[in-house]
């Protein structure tokens, strides 16, 4: 998160696409990626990207609805856990394992709920629907330090007004990837973004 606070959503990745999408990635100096439990083989992908990121890049799944899942995110070596939903019984499986988790929240009531089970931040989700007026409310009442992350409708022309209003970070999906884009095009998104939030975030 201090390096660069953004993470790569890389629903519907396969398995084969894994290692170009990593290199491209990780050279316009991204260190979060997630891969969707619902891409196909989608463990595959997170075996193949914990066995070649190395150190100082976490890797982590998305869409991780029950426990189950989570032991299975475990056993390949993934650090993170994401959901679109706040379920204390996934993030306490998840802690129990040693596992960061970023549940997903709509309103206060499920942050506070997400917090109070051990999330170590909170995807705000989905962000089209939680403008950054709603993000500036939320910082007044929820304990500072906590760690909040847009995700959902995240491109390079909303960014500032979420940052000016106290956005950690953001997941980024399909603005920077889909399904059988080329590495080079990655590269390019992701330099992009990643060059947009030090510019941005280097103002407030």
């Amino acid at each position: 998160m201090n390096e660069l606070p953004l993470v790569a959503i890389l629903r519907g990745i396969t398995p084969p696409e894994v290692p170009a999408a990593l290199d491209a990635l990780v050279s316009a100096g991204f260190r979060i990626i997630e891969v969707p439990l619902n891409s196909p083989r989608p463990f595959d992908s997170l075996a193949q990207l914990v066995k070649r990121a190395g150190d100082g890049v976490l890797i982590g799944a998305g869409t991780v609805l029950d426990v189950d899942h989570v032991k299975q995110v475990a056993a390949v070596g993934a650090q993170l856990v994401v959901a679109p939903n706040c379920d204390p019984a996934v993030i306490g499986a998840a802690k129990v394992l040693g596992m960061a988790t970023l549940p997903g929240v709509a309103t206060p009531s499920e942050a506070f709920a997400a917090l109070a089970a051990g999330a170590d931040g909170l995807k705000m989700f989905p962000g089209e629907n939680l403008p950054p007026k709603v993000l500036k409310a939320w910082r007044a009442v929820l304990p500072e330090g906590t760690l909040l992350l847009p995700v959902g409708g995240v491109a390079p022309e909303n960014m500032a007004e979420y940052i000016a209003a106290g956005a950690d970070g953001f997941g980024i999906g399909s603005a920077l990837y889909k399904p059988g884009i080329a590495a080079p095009d990655l590269h390019e998104r992701a330099k992009r973004f990643a060059g947009d939030w030090r510019r941005l975030s280097a103002k407030r």
